[in-house]
């Protein structure tokens, strides 16, 4: 994977800064796999403003995405690796022995014409999901489940993976991203390897425009509004607003924002560093 840093042909290439996907598929998704994707707007039922610096952007359909993997013991060989505009990370179309086609997070180094497996007994290797019980220590894995069967729900982002530090009883210890380190029952499972499109965090939008189309509006600062408006607001000229808060005055920087009596805390050996 590598970026690419344009020509300053025009104002809004000078400061561009993309990911090459010259490696992903040219053709368009698979139709069988698409499904509606209504936009909000930030709006709710009633056509209230509840979500600020929402709406435009360019028209999308969703991906139905493989999180669970459910086709065990069944070879599937990857056909095509896609751009999915509703995820950072890039997709794999996978055509299964059986005759069923699913999309799949994609990791990295995953190529076209790889065959990939899902279940117990099988090799960790590069795109295969097993339970964490037969995962070897050490090893970087994503799409994890948090509960057995319920379909992978962390380490799903562009260049995000996890370890797998050790294992005590009926738990595996994972150290995830964010530097939290939890316990996950064994019987949960995860994919081999890192989610791909690692340089998605150096990508440079370059003008204002790429930023409607992708359904962000302007945003205002707080410091810039009236007391009435936001609690940083108002003051005579260029003042800070004392600590960054929300407009309802809920504090942005250090303050946690975690219930102390969440049930799944106790699965938490280590909190994430700030």
């Amino acid at each position: 994977m590598a970026i690419k840093k344009l020509s300053p042909v025009t104002p809004g290439t000078r400061f561009r800064v993309v990911v090459d996907k010259s490696h992903l598929s040219k053709n368009g998704p698979e139709k069988s796999l698409l499904s509606k994707n209504e936009s909000t707007g930030g709006r709710n039922d009633a056509g209230e403003l509840t979500m600020r610096y929402r709406g435009g952007g360019h028209k999308r359909r969703y991906r139905i995405v493989d999180f669970k993997r459910e086709n065990h013991g069944v070879p599937g060989v990857v056909k095509s690796l896609e751009y999915d505009p509703n995820r950072s990370a890039f997709i794999a179309l996978v055509f299964y022995k059986d005759g069923d086609k699913r999309y799949i997070i994609a990791p990295d180094g995953l190529k076209v014409g790889s065959t990939i497996l899902s279940g117990s007994g099988i090799s960790p290797d590069l795109g295969n999901c097993l339970p964490l019980s037969e995962i070897p220590l050490g090893t970087d894995i994503h799409n994890i489940e948090l509960r057995p069967g319920q379909g992978g729900a962390m380490a799903r982002s562009a260049g995000s993976s996890a370890v797998l530090t050790n294992k005590d009883g009926k738990f595996a210890i994972v150290k995830l991203p964010s530097s939290e380190v939890r316990m996950v029952l064994l019987t949960c499972a995860a994919c081999i390897g890192k989610v791909s499109n690692p340089d998605h965090s150096l990508t440079k939008l370059g003008k204002a425009g790429r930023k409607r189309w992708i359904g962000c509006r302007p945003r205002t600062r707080g410091v810039a509004m009236n007391p009435v408006d936001h609690p940083m607001g108002g003051g005579e000229g260029r003042s800070s607003g004392g600590h960054p808060r929300s407009r309802n005055g809920q504090i942005a920087k250090g303050y946690k924002t975690r219930h102390p009596k969440k049930i799944t805390s106790k699965f938490i050996i280590s909190r994430r560093k700030k």
